[in-house]
């Protein structure tokens, strides 16, 4: 069996449903599946922007758009000296955006693509994958109107696997798988609206 008849969006879809998901490996090709406990979360109601970051936001120093140049995107992230987002991960997770599952943030200035981020949407839970920036701050802004659009749409749940430094300026915290999977459980069930505003009503709150 090839790895393109292992790793399917039907076997992501499925594994994202039970709290697992995929990783490459940049040496071997192969993927690994991962199900972290304790598990990382942004609490979207107590999401935190520290205010240097809320002022550009405020500012409309980049343009913000979902879905636009997701493969570029991925691309992006992808991009580094080392990677988990290997080939049969582009693969999926580009056949997954085809159907409506996979979605991309884009920060956009003067024209250009400045940064990013991508991750699953499967009920009300967003699964955040990978983020990338070329011009300073671009992708926390692309975050912090995720955020926002996550809000108004009715989701409930913002997955970002494990904690990092990055994150905690943002508010992340860890909880027990236990309490992950109760969480996500309730979240699957929902029926969301992604990215439901638009124009000028996305910068506010």
């Amino acid at each position: 069996m090839t790895e393109r008849d292992f790793l399917t969006p039907d076997l992501l879809l499925r594994a994202y449903a039970n709290g697992v998901f995929p990783m490459g490996d940049d040496d071997t090709g192969a993927v690994r599946w991962y199900a972290p406990n304790p598990r990382g979360i942004l609490p979207l109601g107590t999401f935190h922007v520290p205010d240097n970051l809320a002022r550009r936001v405020e500012r409309g120093e980049f343009s913000i758009t979902s879905d636009r140049a997701f493969d570029e995107v991925i691309r992006a992230c992808a991009d580094r000296t080392r990677t988990w987002i290997t080939a049969p991960i582009i693969r999926v997770y580009s056949e997954l955006h085809d159907r409506g599952f996979a979605h991309s943030v884009e920060a956009w200035q003067d024209g250009e693509l400045a940064g990013g981020l991508y991750g699953v949407a499967l009920g009300g839970a967003f699964f955040g994958e990978s983020m990338f920036y070329r011009v300073s701050n671009a992708s926390k802004v692309a975050l912090v109107h995720l955020v926002r659009q996550l809000r108004a749409g009715g989701y409930t749940l913002l997955d970002t696997q494990y904690s990092n430094p990055h994150l905690e300026q943002f508010g992340v915290v860890e909880i027990p798988r236990e309490e992950y999977e109760q969480r996500l459980a309730d979240a699957i069930g929902m029926n969301p609206t992604w990215w439901p505003v638009n124009g000028e009503d996305a910068t506010g709150d």
